[in-house]
């Protein structure tokens, strides 16, 4: 048997436990030195804040949602079934589904999308903020018209003349007739204005026709003149060639 080898490793020394802790200490310092130097990180967005609406802004996601429904009524069964007349009969039940899943899924989407457009244009703050400027206009008017009641109180309406009250009474309906009544009349004179520039063009045409005849028969006259001592003759030769030719005709007869 071979001897066993009482030889062993030397030990190996470990350093100190100070000399481990500097360089750790070191680069804690360094990663300090780095974490300071970093420009700060922006802040977070704010989160969305809910807004209770109010009258206004609870009376438009009624309206909308009225007509969403209305809207997506229009897909019933029997209109979607129409639009799919052969899978209806053959396999109803999923021609159903589809129609169920597609109504869900176009609610979902046009509700999201809702959402979405009401928080990105802030309708229910904008709503809100009308509403507080109508009541504060509305609680401003109230004060200013009860300062002026108790300076000037208005005439109770069964002390008022009656000319006073039928004019009061004839007042909306006269403005809705007057204002007719203007634009009658505007048409009215536009359309004579047309007629009336039409007229003068026509009385050119007449006066310029009437000049022309007028040259036409001072033409007609003179050649007359001109023709009237010759007319006799003319005649007298016209009546002898007719003679002539009669005469002729009876000889050949």
């Amino acid at each position: 048997m071979a001897p066993q080898s009482n030889s062993e490793d030397p030990p190996v020394a470990e350093p100190p436990a100070e000399e481990q802790a500097a360089p750790n200490d070191v680069a804690n310092g360094d990663e300090d030195e780095q974490l300071a130097d970093a420009p700060a990180s922006p802040p977070l967005p704010s989160r969305h804040t809910a807004v209770a609406p109010g009258p206004r802004a609870s009376r438009l996601q009624e309206l909308y949602a009225q007509r969403l429904k209305r809207t997506l009524g229009k897909l019933a069964w029997e209109n979607f079934a129409g639009c799919y007349p052969t899978v209806a009969k053959k396999a109803e039940g999923v021609l159903k589904q589809v129609q169920g899943q597609m109504v869900e899924k176009l609610g979902e989407k046009c509700e999201k999308e809702f959402e979405n457009i009401m928080v990105v244009r802030q309708v229910i703050p904008k709503l809100n903020d009308l509403e507080s400027l109508i009541s504060d206009a509305s609680h401003r008017r109230a004060e200013s018209s009860s300062s002026a009641a108790d300076t000037t109180p208005p005439t109770p309406p069964h002390l008022l003349p009656p000319n006073a009250i039928l004019a009061a009474h004839l007042h909306p309906a006269l403005t809705a007739h007057q204002s007719q009544l203007n634009a009658r009349l505007q048409t009215t004179q536009s359309q004579n204005a047309l007629l009336y520039d039409e007229v003068r063009r026509q009385r050119a045409e007449i006066a310029a026709l009437l000049d022309r005849l007028d040259a036409v028969v001072a033409d007609v006259q003179v050649a007359n003149d001109a023709l009237r001592p010759v007319a006799d003759d003319l005649a007298a030769e016209t009546r002898e060639g007719l003679a002539a030719v009669e005469a002729a005709g009876a000889q050949r007869s």
